[in-house]
């Protein structure tokens, strides 16, 4: 028979009861934080899945919030547009009603005072910020203002930069568009070329007819580019006795100087045809009055209302105070600037979209996030989360297991033969 010293027995009975205390520490730590892993050794594998779910999570929380951030950005800059747009309309109104053959020089005048405040109102809305400081059309240079008046005119002093933001693993939406391409690159004319009233060449000074031209449109074929500038002059002949004026135009290619065709029978408004440009002519024009046929260039909206201003500013003869008629100078000036406001607001309208667009575009990224997030988390809480029932239950039976290790323990500890003697 083998012999078990006390010692043995003691020390049997404290490792047994130092066991259980670590197990069941180890299932009040569960219930206490809900989590089954307290360090990665309890579950390796698990433990290295819910590092993988952890880091994908972290990645799709900063990608909702850059699409956050680029969502506060194009939403400031869509309003700041919407104003704009509501100012060209407003300026596209006042020019047409200045052109209204009963308004006096002064009655213009007042026009262009209202034009004016409306040009220092579209500079503000242009150099608009986000509320930190930072400007919405400044392109990559956010701490300079991008529009500022200047002797020649309103200068652009950002750059062409569009801050691209990363919102999704495989995709980038740009948060801002450049001021350059919003209010400055606008193309003037019908979008290929401009027509526009000159001057009279056997008088000096703006043309004396009543001619007046038409913004054009691009024939079939098309004009070769780069396209050249023209000049379409004409010449009103007496008529012999009892009949009628004649009037002839020559085309010029001003740009190499070669006279592209002569004596051309003028019919008011019928259409004018060369090298891939059409328009017409309204009106009876003046011996030696010329128009020019230039090609499309940019034209800021700001360089656009400010020569309108200047036109409403500038006095028209033979208009009285109260009535008259207004000059067909003052009517080419108009219409052009007109022509040139509704360019400026189909880019507006143009950018509005995108930014709509990019808008849509992030709402959906964020709903897709979001969903995603919720599956992640779903996967941690599956990976590191405990049964609390089943934990509390550990936890009860652990706690009434040790107490009778240490009940019994001591019970044990009191035998002794001396207890015996008498």
């Amino acid at each position: 028979m083998m012999r078990i010293s006390s010692s043995t027995i003691f020390n049997s009975a404290v490792a047994n009861m130092d066991q259980q205390q670590v197990q069941l520490a180890k299932s009040q730590q569960q219930v206490s934080t809900g989590l089954r892993m307290q360090t990665a050794a309890d579950d390796p594998v698990a433990a290295a899945q819910a590092l993988t779910v952890t880091q994908a999570s972290a990645t799709n929380t900063q990608y909702i919030s850059n699409g956050n951030s680029a969502q506060n950005t194009l939403s400031l800059a869509s309003s700041a547009l919407q104003n704009v747009t509501s100012l060209i309309q407003a300026v596209q109104s006042e020019a047409i009603q200045a052109g209204n053959g009963s308004y006096s020089n002064s009655d213009r005048s007042t026009i262009a005072t209202q034009l004016t405040s409306q040009l220092q109102q579209l500079l503000g809305l242009a150099n608009s910020t986000d509320g930190t400081g930072n400007y919405l059309f400044s392109g990559f240079q956010t701490r300079t203002q991008p529009f500022v008046n200047t002797p020649a005119g309103t200068g652009y002093f950002g750059d062409n930069g569009q801050r691209n933001v990363q919102v999704s693993a495989t995709q980038q939406i740009a948060s801002n568009d450049p001021g350059a391409s919003v209010f400055m690159s606008i193309r003037n004319g019908n979008g290929t070329f401009a027509t526009q009233a000159g001057t009279n060449s056997i008088t000096p000074g703006p043309n004396l007819g009543s001619g007046v031209i038409s913004a054009g449109s691009v024939a079939n074929p098309p004009p070769t580019m780069p396209m050249p500038n023209y000049s379409v002059a004409f010449t009103v002949t007496p008529g012999a006795a009892g009949m009628p004026d004649v009037t002839t135009y020559d085309v010029t290619n001003t740009t190499t100087a070669t006279v592209v065709s002569t004596g051309n029978p003028y019919v008011s408004g019928q259409n004018i045809s060369f090298a891939g440009v059409q328009f017409n002519i309204q009106g009876a024009p003046a011996n030696g009055d010329t128009f020019f046929v230039t090609p499309s260039s940019n034209v800021s909206i700001f360089k656009t209302i400010s020569d309108l201003i200047t036109t409403l500013n500038t006095p028209v003869a033979n208009s009285a105070s109260g009535g008259g008629s207004t000059s067909t100078s003052l009517t080419n000036s108009l219409n052009y600037g007109l022509t040139n406001l509704g360019n400026a607001l189909n880019n507006i309208l143009r950018v509005q979209s995108s930014l709509g667009s990019r808008l849509n575009e992030i709402s959906s990224l964020q709903t897709t996030g979001s969903s995603l997030d919720l599956q992640y988390q779903k996967n941690l809480s599956q990976l590191q989360s405990v049964d609390m029932t089943q934990a509390i239950s550990n936890l009860a039976q652990q706690q009434t297991n040790l107490q009778a290790a240490q009940k019994s323990f001591a019970t044990v500890s009191n035998l002794s033969l001396f207890s015996y003697l008498p």
